[in-house]
């Protein structure tokens, strides 16, 4: 029976919950993929002028990686605080950080002015904002997850995933918007730090929602009964370090999600990020056109996540993922064909159909992810297995894939590469078990009952 704890929220809770996680989310996306646009399309210039443009650009997104490889580290920093002292005070903090690098790049010199410094400014900024966002996804599903009603979780959960198009749609719309009214000299000098200066007010919006909501019930209940068991001197999981509990009881757990990431990762900054490479140089598409394309595929792939989470609620979250890692596989070599073609129609039929695709996977990724993890380790469970697998998958991808037009001059390697990771997210969650029937509320780790033997065998405790 659920205790009061963990009793329903209202609909309109749940409702203001799910605004607070998107909101945070879509500040945080918006932040981080401005920052990929803007590689993309003006920093080699800005920041890496000596080099050759496709290096200078290599460079860029160099930079670009970097923020990837802070994000663990912000999930093990986050997720241990995050499962000690609740998620909601987290997801502030990550939110202020986040909104204050984005600010501050959006001041800072170009290598015009301060010269070597710049880069290694900006460079410092984006593993900020990387610390940052590491910290952010597995809070902000988390808070929805456990509000949640458990019949319908894969819908509800898959609200804050909707921030990731959303940002990317209100980072692409506002560079697009500024594309269009400015020259390209007056949006190298200038127009570029707008959208960056913008994040100050997105963070005070976002602040205001944030701080709103209550802590997750199904958190407060698992607190309440780790510090029965501390009263009783009973050795528990909350006592050891979040990371070491997730490693001991959950470790295929933590395999199958860097697993489950690596296609769902590559695609999407393939999709999205190294478009505005390719498009531009290799198929004659203005900077204009390459951004009204993912704008608009970013405002359909919003439209399907909830719509996905919904699917995964009544089929299960692996035949939906296993969906869309085989139908974006599947897609590549006709994808960069459309590209290649130069129309408008095209393109925006090749990202969009893309974006659908990747949906499939990253709908039912939040509420799949979390009901892996028992209660006192979740976030860092989740939070690990997400961010340690960007370090191999979205840091790179957008790098790897210029690298590899650069030294081939074809799409090809770049479409094999991708479909290689969803052959590894294909076998990953191949393996999984299925989680949608799994209750969140019910908080004990294996240590917890006897007896141990048996226990330990099953690493999908929650």
């Amino acid at each position: 029976m659920a205790s009061a704890a963990t009793a329903p929220p209202t609909p309109n809770n749940l409702k203001r919950i799910v605004a607070a996680s998107l909101i945070g989310t879509t500040i945080e996306w918006y932040d981080f993929f401005l920052y990929g646009s803007a590689a993309a399309l003006v920093f080699n210039k800005l920041f890496f002028p000596e080099s050759d443009p496709l290096v200078g650009t290599l460079l860029s997104f160099l930079t670009y990686a970097v923020g990837f490889a802070a994000r663990p580290l912000g999930a093990l920093v986050f997720g241990h605080y995050g499962d000690r002292l609740g998620r909601k005070k987290l997801l502030v903090l990550s939110l202020l950080m986040m909104g204050g690098a984005t600010f501050a790049i959006g001041l800072l010199p170009t290598h015009a002015t301060i010269g070597t410094a710049a880069p290694v400014l900006l460079t410092v900024l984006r593993l900020v904002q990387g610390f940052a966002l590491g910290g952010e996804w597995g809070g902000a599903v988390l808070l929805v997850s456990e509000h949640g009603d458990a019949r319908r979780r894969g819908f509800w959960a898959s609200w804050p995933q909707t921030g990731a198009p959303a940002g990317q749609l209100l980072a692409t719309g506002v560079l697009s918007l500024l594309t269009a009214v400015l020259s390209d000299s007056a949006f190298g000098s200038w127009g570029w730090r707008i959208p960056f200066l913008l994040s100050g007010v997105l963070v005070i919006v976002g602040l205001w929602i944030r701080l709103s909501v209550d802590e997750s019930p199904v958190f407060k209940q698992a607190l309440a009964q780790a510090e029965a068991r501390r009263t009783e001197a009973r050795k528990t999981e909350a006592e050891q370090l979040p990371l070491i509990a997730v490693l001991r009881h959950h470790w295929r757990d933590v395999l199958v999600a860097m697993g489950a990431r690596m296609a769902e990762n590559i695609s999407y900054y393939v999709v999205t990020a190294f478009i505005l490479v390719y498009a531009t140089t290799e198929a004659g598409v203005s900077k204009q056109t390459a951004l009204n394309a993912v704008l608009i595929a970013s405002a359909v792939h919003f439209a399907v996540i909830p719509a996905w989470g919904a699917l995964s609620d009544r089929i299960g979250r692996r035949p939906v993922y296993l969906l869309g890692a085989a139908g974006v596989g599947l897609w590549m070599f006709p994808f960069f064909r459309l590209i290649d073609t130069g129309g408008f129609g095209n393109l925006i039929l090749a990202v969009t159909v893309g974006l659908v695709l990747h949906g499939a996977m990253y709908a039912p990724q939040a509420a799949f992810f979390s009901e892996m993890f028992a209660t006192r380790m979740r976030y860092s469970g989740a939070s690990i297995g997400a961010q340690f697998a960007s370090v191999a998958a979205g840091a790179p991808a957008p790098l790897i894939a210029t690298a590899l037009l650069s030294d081939t001059g074809s799409s090809t390697p770049i479409a094999l590469y991708v479909i290689a990771a969803c052959v590894l997210t294909l076998i990953a969650v191949g393996v999984a078990k299925e989680t949608r029937h799994r209750d969140l509320a019910e908080v004990a780790s294996p240590s917890d009952e006897e007896p141990a033997a048996p226990r330990a065998a099953d690493a999908h405790t929650v």
